[in-house]
C-alpha cells in the first residue's frame, strides 16, 4: 500500500514530464527499452534497471566513457599492498549529494560513510537496508564477494581500507560496476527517521551528473542536470527516458524527432536508418552472449548427453541468418572472440538432427519428450527477436521427437522465475559489464548456481569452478588465459547452454546529438553528451 501511495501521490508531478517537447534544446530525450526494477543497482542485474539508475549514482572506480579503461572515481587514488590483499582507497574531497529530491537536504558531503553503507547493505545481514526491497543483492553473491572480502573499514573520513580474502585481479574493474554505486547513508538515515525505507530505492539519492526527478511506471523517467557535480558535466539541461519496448514505436519516435537517441533497433529497419539524413547509426561488435540454458537440476536435463543432443538439434545458421540478418555471428563459447582468454580450438556443435536422436535414444530417453522453452518477452542488444528464435527452435526440437512448449513472462517476472529455477529451458543473455572474461564465466559458476542466482543453468562442475576462483587470483594474463581456454574445453564438453549468438550492437540518434560514447559494456550515459 505504501508503493501505491508513493505513485499516486507523485504522479500528477511528473505525468506532464511524458509531453516534454524533445525538439527542446536543452532536453535530451532517450527512447529506452524498459522499466527499471528500481533504482538501486545492487537489488538488479540488467542492463535496462543500470541504465536508468547511472545518471543518478558514481562508483568508486569508473569506466572511462566508452572504454573499459578503469579509472578515478569517487576515490581519486589508492594503494595496493604487495600480496595484492588490501587496498587504501583516498576518497574525493568536496562531493556534494543531489539535494532536494524527495525533500532530503544533505548536511554534509560525500565521505567515508557512505561507501560504507553502500557494501555493507549488501554484506551484512544485520544492516537496517539488508532486508529493505526483498534484500536480494543478486550480483553481489553471484560474484563470490562475500567470500572475498575480509574486512571494509573507515580509516579516516576520507580514507576506507578493504582487506581481500585473496588478491582478485579484476577487484578495480568490479568496483567500477553499477552493483558498486555509491549512495548517501544520511539520506538512509532521513528515511528511516520518517518509517519510509522503502521509498530509498524508488526515488534516488546519488552524487552523479544528474538528479532524479520522477518516474511514471512503463512511460516516463525524468531527471535534470546536477550543476555541482565533481566530473563531466552534463551539457543538457534536462534528461528524459520515454520508456518504448517497442523497436518499430522506438523508430517512429526517432524519425518524428519525439526521441533523440534509441537502442536495439530491428535488424531489418537498419538499411532505411542507414539512408536517413537526419540520423546517425553506430555500431561495434558486442561484448554480449546470447543462450539457451538447459536446467541441470531437472531431468533429463541433468545428463550431458540429453544437453550435446538439443545443442545439435538446432540449426544455428538459420538464426543468424533469418533474425540477425548479418548483425550477429554463431557463438560457440561464453565469452565473444574479441575478448581474450578465447578459445578458437573449441569445435560447435554441429546441426546434426539425426546424431541428436541417436543421442536421445543412447541417453535413455524415450520421445516423444515434453520439455518447456522460455523466451524473453523483450528485444535486448544481444538478441533481437527472442520469440521468432523460439518458435525456429520449437519447429527444430519437433524433428527429433522434442515436444516443446513455448513460455514467457513481463521481464521482471520472467528473469525471477529463471533465477529461481522454475524453467526447464529458457533463453537470456549477458553483455560483460568490465571487460574481463571473469564478468561471463561467473554464470556458470558454482556460487551463481544457488535459487536466484544468474546461473541459469544451475550447473555446477568442480573442475570448471576450481579454475575460474584460481583464475581470479592470478596477476599473470597469459596464466589466466589458459585457464580460461581450459574452462571452455570443459564447458563445451558439458554443455549446460547451447550458444547462440554474439551480436554486433547498433544505436541510432538524431544528427543533432553529439557527444555520446558507444560503450563495449553496453552501458547509456548522457553526461557530455550536448544537442547541436
Amino acid at each position: 500500500m505504501k508503493k501505491q501511495a508513493i505513485a499516486a501521490s507523485l504522479f500528477a508531478a511528473f505525468a506532464w514530464s511524458a509531453l516534454v517537447p524533445a525538439a527542446s534544446a536543452k532536453t535530451l530525450v532517450y527512447c529506452s527499452e524498459g522499466s527499471p526494477e528500481n533504482f538501486t543497482p545492487a537489488l538488479n542485474t540488467t542492463g535496462t534497471s543500470f541504465d536508468a539508475a547511472r545518471p543518478v549514482y558514481d562508483k568508486l572506480t569508473e569506466f572511462k566513457r566508452g572504454s573499459t579503461e578503469v579509472q578515478p572515481g569517487l576515490a581519486e587514488r589508492w594503494e595496493v599492498t604487495p600480496d595484492g590483499r588490501t587496498i587504501t582507497f583516498h576518497l574525493r574531497h568536496g562531493v556534494k549529494f543531489h539535494s532536494g529530491v524527495n525533500g532530503f537536504k544533505p548536511t554534509r558531503d560525500f565521505n567515508a560513510d557512505d561507501v560504507l553503507f553502500s557494501f555493507d547493505r549488501q554484506w551484512k545481514p544485520d544492516h537496517p537496508y539488508a532486508k529493505v526491497s526483498g534484500g536480494k543483492y543478486d550480483y553481489f553473491n553471484d560474484m563470490d564477494m562475500p567470500k572475498l572480502l575480509e574486512s571494509i573499514e573507515k580509516v579516516d573520513p576520507y580514507t576506507v581500507r578493504f582487506k581481500l580474502k585473496e588478491a582478485n585481479v579484476a577487484f578495480f574493474a568490479d568496483l567500477a560496476m553499477d552493483f558498486a554505486a555509491i549512495h548517501s547513508a544520511e539520506y538512509a538515515d532521513y528515511l528511516a527517521r520518517q518509517n519510509k525505507k522503502e521509498q530509498f530505492d524508488q526515488i534516488p539519492v546519488g552524487t552523479g551528473a544528474f538528479s532524479f526527478v520522477a518516474y511514471q511506471k512503463d512511460a516516463v523517467i525524468r531527471y535534470k542536470a546536477n550543476p555541482a557535480y565533481w566530473g563531466e558535466k552534463a551539457l543538457v539541461d534536462d534528461l528524459v527516458f520515454a520508456i518504448t519496448p517497442d523497436p518499430s514505436a522506438r523508430y517512429s519516435k526517432l524519425k518524428a524527432g519525439e526521441c533523440h537517441f534509441v537502442i536495439a533497433p530491428r535488424p531489418a529497419d537498419l538499411p532505411e536508418m542507414q539512408k536517413d539524413p537526419a540520423l546517425k547509426v553506430i555500431n561495434q561488435p558486442g561484448l554480449n552472449i546470447a543462450y539457451w540454458a538447459f536446467n541441470t537440476e531437472k531431468p533429463p536435463f541433468d545428463k550431458k548427453e540429453v544437453r550435446q543432443a538439443l545443442s545439435m538439434a538446432i540449426d544455428k545458421a538459420s538464426i543468424i541468418r533469418d533474425v540477425y540478418l548479418g548483425a550477429g555471428q554463431a557463438a560457440k563459447n561464453l565469452i565473444p572472440p574479441t575478448l581474450w582468454g578465447y578459445n578458437d580450438k573449441v569445435k560447435d556443435y554441429a546441426y546434426d538432427p539425426a546424431k541428436a536422436k541417436a543421442l536421445l535414444a543412447k541417453a535413455g530417453v524415450k520421445t516423444p519428450l515434453e520439455i518447456d522453452l522460455w523466451y524473453m518477452p523483450v528485444q535486448r542488444p544481444y538478441n533481437p527477436n527472442a520469440k521468432r528464435i523460439a518458435e525456429m527452435m520449437q519447429a527444430d526440437l519437433a524433428k527429433i521427437g522434442v515436444n516443446a512448449k513455448l513460455v514467457t513472462y513481463e521481464w521482471g517476472e520472467y528473469r525471477k522465475r529463471m533465477q529461481q529455477g522454475e524453467h526447464m529451458t529458457g533463453m537470456l543473455g549477458w553483455t560483460g559489464d568490465n571487460g574481463d572474461p571473469d564478468n561471463f564465466f561467473f554464470l556458470h559458476g558454482c556460487a551463481a548456481a544457488r535459487p536466484g542466482g544468474q546461473n541459469l543453468s544451475k550447473w555446477c562442475n568442480k573442475a570448471f569452478d576450481d579454475r575460474f576462483n584460481k583464475a581470479k587470483a592470478l596477476t599473470d594474463q597469459k596464466a589466466r588465459a589458459k585457464l580460461y581456454e581450459e574452462m571452455q574445453v570443459i564447458e563445451h564438453e558439458e554443455a549446460p547452454d547451447f550458444k547462440i549468438a554474439h551480436s554486433v550492437v547498433y544505436e541510432v540518434m538524431r544528427k543533432e546529438v553529439t557527444g555520446f560514447k558507444q560503450s563495449p559494456l553496453g552501458a547509456h550515459q548522457f553526461n557530455g553528451v550536448a544537442l547541436k
